[in-house]
């Protein structure tokens, strides 16, 4: 995955209407919730070795352990074929937040990373944007 020119909102008026809806609702809930951070594309070859187009919130730099500097976004966004995704990329006392919020966040399934949805309807927001605020303190305190 890398940071391309494309637009977030050409990628969500490129979806058709009614996932258009939900997508610009997240936009703005994630947009409220990380207020300092920037916003950009990301495309590319993503986990499982799919195409993806996923609007990244927060960028910022680490280093793995082997040594090599990678980009990565705090937060991503992107509908994939069958479902909405949210990625919040924060780690707390050894446990990604996604796994900790999962419990709480609705009709959704949780990864390590990765919260997924069907429908607007089946995601408490309140709790997702708690969780992505939690995200951006977390993220502070590391840069």
């Amino acid at each position: 995955m890398k940071r391309v020119e494309s637009s977030p909102d050409d990628y969500i008026a490129s979806q058709p209407p009614d996932i258009r809806a939900v997508l610009e609702e997240l936009h703005a809930l994630i947009s409220a919730a990380l207020p300092d951070r920037d916003c950009c594309m990301w495309e590319g070859v993503f986990w499982g070795g799919s195409e993806q187009q996923i609007i990244g919130y927060g960028n910022y730099s680490y280093q793995r352990s082997d040594k090599t500097q990678v980009e990565w976004f705090i937060v991503g966004l992107t509908r994939q074929k069958n479902y909405f995704s949210v990625y919040v990329n924060a780690v707390e006392d050894r446990q990604y937040l996604a796994e900790l919020y999962g419990p709480r966040l609705g009709k959704v399934k949780t990864g390590k990373s990765s919260i997924s949805f069907r429908n607007r309807a089946d995601v408490d927001l309140e709790v997702l944007r708690e969780m992505i605020e939690h995200a951006d303190r977390i993220a502070t305190t590391e840069t």
